[in-house]
């Protein structure tokens, strides 16, 4: 299960891979069904200011990505990667920008894994099907929405 969620915890938008998938390959696909409406009008928001990202999002064309895309993008560095610019000396370039302060607050999107995980057939899985479980992760996600 794959989360964009926005700043006050709430999922945004849900996708749901195969358990072998990584982590990586899915965050562009998940950010392009982000769509956002205005109030008034005007096209819907498309492009998040900040993506808040795990260690597993951190890799160099991730970050030339979020770069094209205008998007700040926060996340810690690996630390294969850290040793991998380490041994390259001087040409393996300066590491990525950091900002702690941002990275404080990822545990919302940590939150709304386990309030979707508060409902008990989401946890466990019992539905056998992938389409059954998005259905279900769909109303979990309304139920918290109306909340």
């Amino acid at each position: 299960m794959h989360l964009a969620v926005e700043g006050r915890g709430l999922p945004v938008r849900i996708l749901l891979t195969p358990g072998q998938a990584g982590d990586n390959p899915q965050l562009l696909p998940l950010l392009d069904g982000i769509s956002v409406a205005r109030i008034g009008p005007g096209r819907p928001r498309c492009r998040p200011e900040t993506v808040i990202a795990d260690k597993a999002y951190s890799h160099p064309s991730t970050r030339a990505a979020m770069r094209d895309r205008r998007i700040t993008f926060v996340s810690p560095e690996r630390d294969d990667q850290v040793a991998r610019r380490a041994a390259k000396g001087s040409r393996g370039g300066r590491p990525p920008a950091f900002d702690a302060e941002v990275y404080k607050q990822r545990n919302v999107v940590e939150r709304c894994f386990n309030r979707l995980k508060q409902f008990r057939d989401l946890a466990t899985r019992y539905a056998k099907r992938a389409a059954y479980y998005q259905a279900e992760l769909t109303i979990a996600a309304i139920i918290l929405w109306l909340r």
